[in-house]
């Protein structure tokens, strides 16, 4: 299993915009249901940065960037990020009914 860690402070004036885009985003997941993708989103308590889980099965490609809703959101984040985003592989080391 490939998983990865994205992490990224938005602008205070773009939290909103930021998190209609990923209610729509979330909702294309839930309806194209790709196998073999587990997906999170979460904002930390100083309600500017947000933390990304994309967790995706051996042998099984990202369906992300096939959703329009998914270009639309990395189109915005342009002008939502308040500086570069991080992201970073994982290792596993367990987990339980998480990945």
């Amino acid at each position: 299993m490939k998983l990865m860690m994205v992490q990224a402070e938005i602008k205070p004036e773009c939290v909103d915009e930021i998190e209609a885009a990923g209610r729509k985003l979330f909702s294309a997941i839930e309806r194209e249901r790709p196998q073999g993708l587990r997906y999170a989103s979460c904002r930390l308590p100083d309600g500017v940065t947000y933390l990304n889980l994309l967790a995706l099965d051996d042998g099984v490609e990202n369906p992300l960037p096939a959703l329009p809703e998914a270009g639309e959101f990395q189109a915005g984040l342009k002008g939502w990020l308040a500086e570069p985003a991080t992201s970073r592989s994982l290792t596993i080391i367990g987990s339980y009914r998480l990945f």
